[in-house]
């Protein structure tokens, strides 16, 4: 199951956060949002795209939306992403799990800006009813295979 991996790959950091398993799916940023009591914007969305013919991660506020325009300008191809299927395959949990952590070692993980309004953001870890509460620090030395911070998302208006 992936969330035991992710709880496996916490404790290869050193590190044991507080991971939280809901009784109900929390596999999209309103369900998740809404078990949580906070706003749907502090969900961390891991969202998977092909870039040079291999998978990143953007993680990004739950209230953001992929700029095509940056996207491009940014990582110099058009934002396509994986399709379900190629999710758990190519990135290592499924989709409604995705995120950051325990995933395969070829996938690069980008930071997009829209977090940056919070002090801590919540992340899923691996299954469709799980997440953790993770300052932005904490956030960027977890998350697996962290290429950077970037701006590819705007907020809706």
């Amino acid at each position: 199951m992936s969330i035991d991996k992710v709880r496996a790959y916490f404790l290869t950091r050193e590190v044991a956060p507080q991971i939280v398993e809901f009784e109900k799916p929390t596999q999209t940023v309103a369900l998740a949002a809404e078990a949580l009591g906070v706003a749907p914007a502090r969900i961390a969305k891991s969202l998977s795209f092909w870039v040079g013919g291999k998978p990143i991660l953007v993680v990004a506020a739950g209230d953001a939306r992929v700029d095509n325009r940056k996207f491009r300008d940014t990582f110099a191809c058009k934002a396509t992403m994986l399709s379900a299927p190629e999710v758990e395959q190519h990135i290592g949990h499924a989709v409604g799990g995705v995120c950051p952590f325990a995933i395969l070692p070829e996938v690069a993980v980008w930071l997009d800006q829209s977090l940056t309004r919070f002090d801590s953001v919540y992340p899923a870890c691996g299954s469709g009813n799980s997440c953790v509460r993770l300052t932005l620090a904490e956030l960027e030395s977890l998350a697996e295979n962290v290429a950077g911070w970037v701006d590819v998302c705007r907020l809706k208006e």
